[in-house]
């Protein structure tokens, strides 16, 4: 009746599990809410001066900066690296400046990271052309 669609990350040649594989949403999740909490905290203490709704509108460019600048160089948010994951481009390689740019405004935007693929990327890593693995 259903169409095998086979295992998440297999149209991209990437393992079903273990190293390389698509990360699991819950992990990705986690590494979010982490560095949702970093950026908080140092707007919170540099930038807003304990302004909490300040902090809030700071903390969404403090997440662009730091999102451009780890994912960019090393592949992994703060997040991502202590849960063991890290940002690759499609055919394995880093992610070029252009796409981290494209991801990380796309990612801010929410819902593009809302809309997901069979392969569990968000419209934000699609049209990104990168994906999320396990390291």
């Amino acid at each position: 009746m259903g169409a095998d669609f086979g295992y998440r990350g297999e149209r991209l040649g990437l393992p079903q599990e273990g190293p390389g594989s698509v990360a699991p949403l819950g992990r990705r999740f986690g590494a979010l809410f982490i560095d949702w909490l970093v950026c908080m905290v140092i707007a919170y203490g540099l930038l807003a001066r304990g302004d909490q709704q300040v902090a809030g509108n700071w903390a969404l460019g403090v997440f662009l900066v730091m999102s451009l600048l780890t994912v960019g160089t090393i592949g992994s948010t703060p997040g991502k690296r202590i849960l063991g994951l890290r940002v690759i481009a499609e055919d394995g390689g880093r992610l070029g400046a252009v796409r981290v740019i494209v991801r990380t405004v796309l990612l801010l935007l929410v819902i593009p990271a809302l809309v997901w693929d069979r392969d569990s990327r968000g419209l934000h890593d699609r049209l990104g052309r990168a994906v999320q693995v396990r390291i």
